[in-house]
């Protein structure tokens, strides 16, 4: 499979293509950079929803505007990778990329 696909793929199911992608790819660094930027960008926007679901009215509010800028978000990744971009995110990305050179 191509890099490109598999990192647009590794964004489709959020964390759970993340994770099959990083742990079954063993030479693209590409790959498990999306894989793990995948897997951390869909476990911070699950926190945070979470924890934004608690908060009556005022939380509510703030997930309602949250989540289409994460459907975009989530739409830009996958577009990046398949332009085969190294696209880092703030943060997240920085994690990505040391736990894909690591690996």
């Amino acid at each position: 499979m191509d890099e490109n696909v598999a990192g647009l793929l590794s964004y489709v199911f959020g964390f759970v293509t993340g994770i099959i992608f990083f742990v079954l790819e063993k030479e693209s660094r590409f790959v498990k950079f999306h894989a793990m930027q995948s897997i951390l960008l869909s476990a911070a926007f699950l926190v945070l929803s979470t924890v934004l679901g608690f908060i009556p009215i005022l939380g509510w509010l703030v997930l309602l505007l949250l989540s289409p800028v994460a459907f975009v978000l989530w739409i830009v990744m996958m577009y990046k990778a398949y332009k085969h971009q190294w696209f880092k995110l703030p943060v997240v990305g920085d994690i990505a990329e040391k736990q894909a050179n690591i690996q």
